[in-house]
C-alpha cells in the first residue's frame, strides 16, 4: 500500500485512510480540524517553525476532562492569585522543540480568560494563570489537547521520583564508561610502552580493536545523554556543552576507525572513552554538589506527616493531610510534628519551634494560642482546631518559597547566559582556524607527536580545542552558588522568594526599619498606671472596652489588668474603632441608663472635646466615661536585644539604616539614641512612608525595607527589596520578598552577610571560569595539549567552581 504524508502532523499513514480537503492530505479529522484551526487564527506560520519534523496528532480523549472543575482537584492543584485569578502548573506532554512550545503559548495567549501562559521548554512545565469567570480549567486542557498535545497537573511527587530515576541512570552510564575507561587504560599501558620501544604491527592492531570494542559503548550508550542534548540543542539553534564534547569524541571515534581499517597513525579510541568518561564524572559530582545544596529542602519536605488524625463526634479518624478541612479536631500525641496551623484547644501545651523560629528552647502554649505547622508537641497528648490547611500552612508555604527561589535566576546569571550563548560558536570557530593554520601552514610547535603525520598532529590540535573549552563553568557559576546561597540563607530562617533578591541585597546600600517589632519587641509593657477610680463596676467596663480591640496598646493594658484584678466583661455596643486614636462604645445597665465609653490616645480626647492634658514620651491609653477620665497607662515597649550591635554593624558595611515610623518625635528620638540611629523620621502614615521609600530610589539609592505591619505594606512593596518579619501581617507577607521566620535582627544581619558573601562567590566563579578558557584554550591551539589531558581539564574547571561555591557554607 502507498503512503503519503499528513499535512498537520507530518506522520506517514496509508493513503486508502486519507482525508482529502482541496489539495491538502489528512491522516484523520483531528488534524484536519487543528490545520484549519490555526489557519481560522492566523497561526499557520507554526507550519514554517516545525519545517520537516513531526508531531504527534491531535488527543481524541476528551471524557476526562471534569475532574479538573472538580473542588478537590482546585484544593490539590490550584492556587488563587492576589488579584483573584486562578493559577496552576501544568505538565504538558508531547512538546519536543521549540516550534510546539511557541504553538501551546500562542493558542493559550490568543483563549479568551486566559491571563499568563509561560512554558518551560526544557521541563515541559507550564504555569497557566486564567478568570475562572470566563473560561474553566478543562476547557483550558481542551484546547491544549485539540492541538495535538496533552496536560496534567504538575505533582512535585512525581517529578522528584522522574529525577531520582534520571540519575539512577545517570550513574549507570557513568559506571559503564568507568568500567570501559580502566580496562581501556590497561591496554593503553601496552600501546605507548610499544610506542617508544617498538611494536609488532599486528599486535598494535589487536589493541587498536579491544579499544574499539570497549570505547564504542562508552561513546553511544553512556555519551548518549551528550548526543541527546546536543540535538535538542541544534533543533533550537544553539550550540551547547554537549556539542562540543559529542563532537570532539566522534571526531576522535571516526578517525580511530580510519587507523583501525588501514589508515597510518595512532588511533584515540582510549581519548574517546576517557573524553565521554571525565565529563561524565565531572557532571556526576556536579549533581552531587547540587544535592548537598537542596538537602535543606528535602529535609524539610520529607519532615511534613502524611497523616493525621483527627476527632469527629467523638471518634478518632486517621486521614490524609489533604483531607483534613479548616475546623476540623486534630489530636497530637507527645514527639510527633503538626502538619496545620491551628488555635490550641488544650490548656496548655509546649512546643519545639526551632524548624520554624530557631528557638532551640521549647516554647510554652495556652488555650488559645497558635499552633504552627512542621513544630513538635513536647509534652502530653492535646488537640488543636486546623485554620489553615496543609496547603496554606506554614511548613507547606516555606517549601512552596524555597522551590520558587531554587528555580528563579539573579540578573547576574541571565548575562551569563547571554555570554555563554555564542561561546560554542566561537570555539568551533577557533578549533577550525587551528586546524588550517596547522595543517595549511604548516604550523609545528608544541607537544611533540612522535611518528604522527601531518593530518593526524593538526587534527588531534584541533580535536583538544573543542574538547578543552568549557561553557559549562560559565554556566554553572551563578546557578551552584545561588542555589548553596539559597540553602544557607533557608537554614538560617530566612526565606527568600526569588534567588535574584540575593544579588540585589549585596548591592544594597541603604536599610529602612520600621520601629515597633522590627527594632522593638512589638509587646508593650504597662510601666506607669493611674486608676482615679478603681469601683470595680468601672474597671469592668474598662475590661470590656479593651477587650472589644484587637490593638497591641489595648491588649497590653488589659493583661496587665488581668494580673491585677479579677474582672468580667459587660455587654458593649455602638462599638467603633477611630484608626490610630482608639475606641468608643455605650454601655447600658440594668436602670436603663446609658454610659459613653471612651478608649485611646490623648487626641481622641480632643476629638471628642474632653479637655484633659496628659503629657508622656512613652506610648499612652486613656479611659474616660461620660467625658471623665477614670485612669491612664503609659506603656514601653523593649528594643529587641542586639539592636544596637545590629545598626553599628550595617554601619561597617557601608549600609545606611533610617528608622520609619508613625510614633510621635519623643519615643522616635529615645529608640534611635538607643540604637545608635542617627537618621529617623517620624510620625508618618502608611502613604507617606512609600513616598519615602520612592524619594530614596530616586536618588538612585538601592532600599531594602524592613517591617511587620499592615501599615508598612505600601512601603515593603515600594522597595527593592521588601523584608516581613516573622511575625508580620498576612498582607506585609505577601508583598516581601524575604521572610525573617524567627524574627531576630541577627538573622536580618546574617542575610546581608550571606547575601555578600555569595555574590562574591558567584563574581570568583565568573572569573574562575573566564580565565580557566583564556589560558586553556590558546595553549589548546599551540600544540601543548591533547585531547585525554583536555577532557581531564575541562571537567576539573566545572569541580572548581563547584568546589568553590561550597566555601560560601564554612562562615555561614
Amino acid at each position: 500500500m502507498s503512503k503519503i504524508k499528513c499535512d498537520h502532523c507530518h506522520l506517514e499513514y496509508e493513503k486508502e485512510v486519507m482525508i482529502k480537503d482541496y489539495s491538502l492530505h489528512f491522516c484523520c479529522k483531528g488534524c484536519q480540524g487543528v490545520y484549519h484551526l490555526l489557519k481560522t487564527d492566523g497561526l499557520d506560520s507554526f507550519y514554517d517553525k516545525l519545517g520537516n519534523k513531526t508531531i504527534a496528532p491531535p488527543l481524541e480523549v476528551d471524557n476526562d476532562v471534569e475532574k479538573f472543575d472538580t473542588h478537590s482537584f482546585e484544593e490539590n492543584f490550584i492556587t488563587t492569585t492576589n488579584e483573584g485569578f486562578k493559577k496552576i502548573d501544568l505538565i504538558i506532554e508531547g512538546i519536543h522543540c521549540a516550534a510546539c512550545v511557541w504553538l501551546n503559548e500562542k493558542v493559550l495567549f490568543d483563549t479568551e480568560g486566559i491571563i499568563e501562559a509561560n512554558i518551560n521548554f526544557s521541563t515541559n512545565k507550564a504555569k497557566i494563570v486564567w478568570d475562572n469567570e470566563k473560561i474553566k480549567l478543562s476547557q483550558i486542557i481542551l484546547k491544549i489537547r485539540s492541538i495535538g498535545y496533552n496536560a496534567y497537573a504538575y505533582d512535585a511527587t512525581i517529578a522528584d521520583e522522574k529525577a531520582t530515576k534520571s540519575k539512577r541512570d545517570f550513574f549507570i552510564r557513568m559506571m559503564v564508561a568507568v568500567f570501559a575507561t580502566m580496562n581501556i587504560m590497561m591496554l593503553s599501558v601496552a600501546k605507548y610502552t610499544g610506542f617508544f620501544t617498538g611494536i609488532d604491527e599486528q599486535i598494535k592492531n589487536y589493541i587498536h580493536f579491544g579499544e574499539f570494542i570497549l570505547s564504542t559503548p562508552v561513546l553511544f550508550y553512556s555519551g548518549w545523554i551528550f548526543f541527546k542534548g546536543a540535538y535538542y540543542g541544534l533543533k533550537n539553534r544553539i550550540l551547547n556543552m554537549d556539542f562540543l564534547v559529542s563532537s570532539g569524541a566522534t571526531f576522535s571515534y571516526i578517525y580511530s576507525l580510519y587507523i583501525l581499517f588501514g589508515g597510518k597513525g595512532e588511533s584515540y579510541f582510549d581519548s574517546v572513552a576517557m573524553i565521554i568518561t571525565f565529563v561524565l564524572v565531572g557532571k556526576y559530582l556536579e549533581v552531587i554538589g547540587k544535592k548537598s545544596a537542596v538537602d535543606t529542602l528535602d529535609k524539610i519536605k520529607s519532615s511534613i506527616p502524611l497523616e493525621a488524625t483527627i476527632i469527629e463526634n467523638s471518634i478518632k479518624k486517621v486521614l490524609p493531610i489533604n483531607s483534613v478541612k479548616v475546623g476540623d479536631i486534630v489530636e497530637l500525641k507527645d514527639g510527633e510534628k503538626a502538619s496545620f496551623d491551628g488555635e490550641l484547644l488544650s490548656e496548655i501545651a509546649s512546643f519545639d519551634e526551632s524548624s520554624i523560629s530557631g528557638e532551640a528552647l521549647p516554647v510554652d502554649k495556652q488555650k488559645g494560642s497558635i499552633i504552627y505547622s512542621g513544630t513538635i508537641n513536647c509534652e502530653s497528648v492535646i488537640r488543636y482546631k486546623v485554620t489553615k490547611s496543609y496547603k496554606d500552612s506554614t511548613l507547606n508555604s516555606i517549601v512552596t518559597l524555597l522551590e520558587d527561589s531554587l528555580s528563579s535566576k539573579p540578573k547576574i546569571e541571565h548575562k551569563a547566559n547571554e555570554v555563554s550563548k555564542g561561546f560554542s560558536v566561537t570555539i568551533l570557530g577557533l578549533s577550525l582556524l587551528t586546524f588550517i593554520v596547522w595543517y595549511f601552514f604548516g604550523l609545528d610547535l608544541g607537544f611533540d607527536y612522535k611518528g604522527t603525520d601531518h593530518f593526524e598532529k593538526s587534527f588531534i590540535v584541533a580535536i583538544s580545542v573543542i574538547v578543552i573549552a568549557c561553557p559549562c563553568a560559565l554556566a554553572l557559576a551563578t546557578p551552584i552558588a545561588s542555589l548553596i546561597g539559597i540553602s544557607e540563607l533557608a537554614k538560617k530562617g530566612l526565606l527568600f522568594k526569588e534567588a535574584k533578591f540575593i544579588e540585589t541585597l549585596a548591592n544594597a546600600n541603604t536599610l529602612v526599619l520600621d520601629k515597633t517589632g522590627t527594632i522593638t519587641k512589638g509587646k508593650l509593657k504597662v510601666v506607669k498606671a493611674k486608676i482615679k477610680d478603681d469601683n470595680i463596676h468601672k474597671l469592668n467596663l474598662l475590661y470590656s472596652l479593651l477587650d472589644s480591640s484587637s490593638h497591641p496598646i489595648s491588649q497590653s493594658v488589659k493583661k496587665y489588668l488581668n494580673e491585677k484584678y479579677t474582672l468580667v466583661n459587660k455587654e458593649l455596643y455602638e462599638i467603633k474603632t477611630i484608626s490610630a486614636k482608639g475606641v468608643i462604645a455605650k454601655y447600658k445597665n440594668i436602670d436603663g441608663k446609658v454610659f459613653n465609653l471612651l478608649g485611646g490616645n490623648i487626641k481622641l480626647l480632643r476629638d471628642n472635646k474632653i479637655n484633659y492634658k496628659f503629657e508622656s514620651k512613652n506610648s499612652v491609653y486613656i479611659f474616660a466615661i461620660d467625658s471623665k477620665v477614670i485612669a491612664t497607662f503609659e506603656l514601653e515597649d523593649e528594643i529587641k536585644e542586639g539592636a544596637k550591635e545590629f545598626v553599628s554593624n550595617m554601619k561597617k558595611m557601608n549600609i545606611d539604616v533610617i528608622m520609619l515610623t508613625g510614633d510621635n518625635e519623643q519615643t522616635a528620638k529615645e529608640v534611635a539614641l538607643k540604637v545608635g540611629i542617627k537618621n529617623y523620621v517620624f510620625g508618618v502614615n502608611p502613604i507617606e512612608k512609600a513616598q519615602f521609600i520612592k524619594e530614596l530610589k530616586k536618588e538612585n539609592k538601592c532600599v531594602v525595607m524592613a517591617g511587620d505591619g499592615v501599615n508598612d505594606s505600601v512601603a515593603l512593596a515600594s522597595s527593592d527589596v521588601a523584608v516581613a518579619m516573622g511575625n508580620s501581617a498576612d498582607i506585609a507577607l505577601s508583598v516581601s520578598d524575604i521572610v525573617l521566620l524567627n524574627n531576630s535582627l541577627k538573622s536580618l544581619e546574617e542575610s546581608f552577610t550571606i547575601s555578600k558573601r555569595t555574590y562574591k562567590f558567584i563574581k570568583q566563579n565568573l572569573f574562575i571560569s573566564l580565565l580557566y578558557n583564556a589560558i586553556t584554550i590558546p595553549l589548546a591551539m599551540a600544540g601543548f595539549v591533547i585531547p585525554l589531558v583536555a577532557a581531564l581539564s575541562m571537567s576539573l574547571s566545572s569541580l572548581i567552581v563547584v568546589g568553590n561555591s561550597m566555601r560560601i557554607k564554612l562562615k555561614s
